[in-house]
C-alpha cells in the first residue's frame, strides 16, 4: 500500500484526538474500520505509530517521526492546494459570493447582476462564519459577506482582508398582538420572562447576548436556535420574541424594535483573500454592499425609532 495523504490526516486525527474511539467520532468512522485502517498504514511503515494505554494512545518513536512530517506536509499540501485555485480564478469573469443568511447577500446579487449583466455572480449561504471565510481562504469564494458580534475579530482575521461595510443595533422581533408591540422601544429587561429564539452561529453572539440579559438582571429561561423560518413562525404566534439584524425585512404577523441603550450591536463585514483577484474588484464590491446595507435598511421592518443604525467607514485608499 502506498502512503497517501488522507493516511497521514488519520495518523494526525488519533494523535491530536488521544485515543482511537474519540479520533474514529471525530472522522466519521466506526471504531473497527479506523483500527483496521492504522494496521495498513503501519504496515506500510513498517512499524507501530501508536501504543495504547489505560488513557489512551500514545506516539511511538516511529509515530513521532511521522507526525513530525505530517505538521510540514499537509500544511503546505492545502497551501498548494489554495494558491492553485487562486491562480486557476485570476483568468476568470464573475464574482462568488459566500454568505450567512439575511437581505444584505440578495441586494449585493442584486446590484451586481444589473451593473455586470454579463458576469456570472454566484452564491454559497452557510449559517456558519468560519466556513464562509474558509471558503475565500481557500479560494472557493472571491467575497464572504458575514457578521460578527459587536467588536469581536471575524474568521481568518490574520489571512482575509476584512473591512467593515456598517454596523447596526441588534432588534427584538415581537408578535403584532404582543402586549409590548406598540412600544417605539423596549428595555431588555421588560423581556426577561419572555422564551428567545435565534439563529444558530459560531461566532460569540450567544455568549454576548447571556451576558446582556446578566447585566439586565435575568437569565433567559430558553433560547430556541433555529432556522431563520422557524425563528420567524415562532415570534409570528407568539410563542418566543426574537433577535435580529436592524435589516430584518417587513414580515407579517411581526414588529421589531430597537433595546434601549443598544446592549447588542452587529457588524457587517466583507472580506477578501489580499493576493487574489477578487482584491481588484473589493473597492467596487463594497461599494455595493453599503449600498444594498442601506436599501435594506429603508425596508426595515423597524425604522421607525431606530437610535443607531449607521453604514460604516467610507473606505480607505
Amino acid at each position: 500500500m502506498d502512503l497517501e495523504l488522507r493516511h497521514l490526516k488519520t495518523v494526525r486525527a488519533i494523535a491530536e484526538a488521544g485515543s482511537l474511539t474519540r479520533a474514529a467520532t471525530a472522522l466519521g468512522l466506526a471504531q473497527p474500520a479506523l483500527s483496521a485502517q492504522l494496521k495498513r498504514i503501519e504496515r506500510a511503515l513498517g512499524g507501530a505509530l501508536f501504543v495504547r494505554g489505560r488513557e489512551g494512545v500514545r506516539a511511538t518513536a516511529l509515530g513521532d517521526l511521522v507526525l513530525d512530517r505530517a505538521r510540514v506536509v499537509l500544511p503546505a499540501v492545502c497551501e498548494l492546494q489554495e494558491e492553485a485555485v487562486r491562480f486557476a480564478r485570476d483568468g476568470a469573469t464573475g464574482h462568488r459570493l459566500g454568505g450567512t443568511h439575511g437581505p444584505l447577500l440578495g441586494g449585493l446579487v442584486d446590484r451586481l447582476a444589473r451593473a455586470e449583466p454579463d458576469a456570472q455572480v454566484t452564491t454559497y449561504t452557510s449559517w456558519s462564519e468560519r466556513e464562509v471565510a474558509r471558503g475565500v481562504a481557500a479560494g472557493r469564494l472571491d467575497f464572504a459577506l458575514v457578521g460578527v458580534c459587536g467588536e469581536s475579530s471575524p474568521p481568518e482575521a490574520g489571512r482575509l482582508a476584512w473591512t467593515e461595510v456598517a454596523r447596526d443595533p441588534v432588534y427584538v422581533m415581537l408578535a403584532t398582538g404582543h402586549p409590548l408591540a406598540a412600544r417605539p422601544q423596549l428595555a431588555l429587561a421588560e423581556l426577561a420572562a419572555a422564551d428567545w429564539t435565534d439563529v444558530p452561529g459560531d461566532g460569540c453572539f450567544g455568549d454576548c447576548f447571556a451576558a446582556a440579559c446578566v447585566r439586565a438582571g435575568f437569565t433567559p429561561a430558553r433560547v430556541y436556535e433555529t432556522d431563520t423560518a422557524s425563528c420567524v413562525h415562532l415570534v409570528q404566534v407568539g410563542r418566543a420574541v426574537g433577535l435580529c439584524r436592524a435589516t430584518f425585512p417587513a414580515t407579517p404577523g411581526i414588529v421589531t424594535r430597537p433595546l434601549t441603550g443598544t446592549p447588542l450591536v452587529w457588524r457587517h463585514l466583507l472580506g477578501w483573500h489580499p493576493e487574489g483577484r477578487a482584491a481588484a474588484h473589493a473597492a467596487t464590491v463594497l461599494a455595493h454592499t453599503r449600498e444594498a446595507h442601506a436599501e435594506a435598511l429603508a425596508r426595515s421592518a423597524g425604522r421607525t425609532g431606530d437610535p443607531g443604525a449607521r453604514p460604516g467607514p467610507p473606505p480607505g485608499p
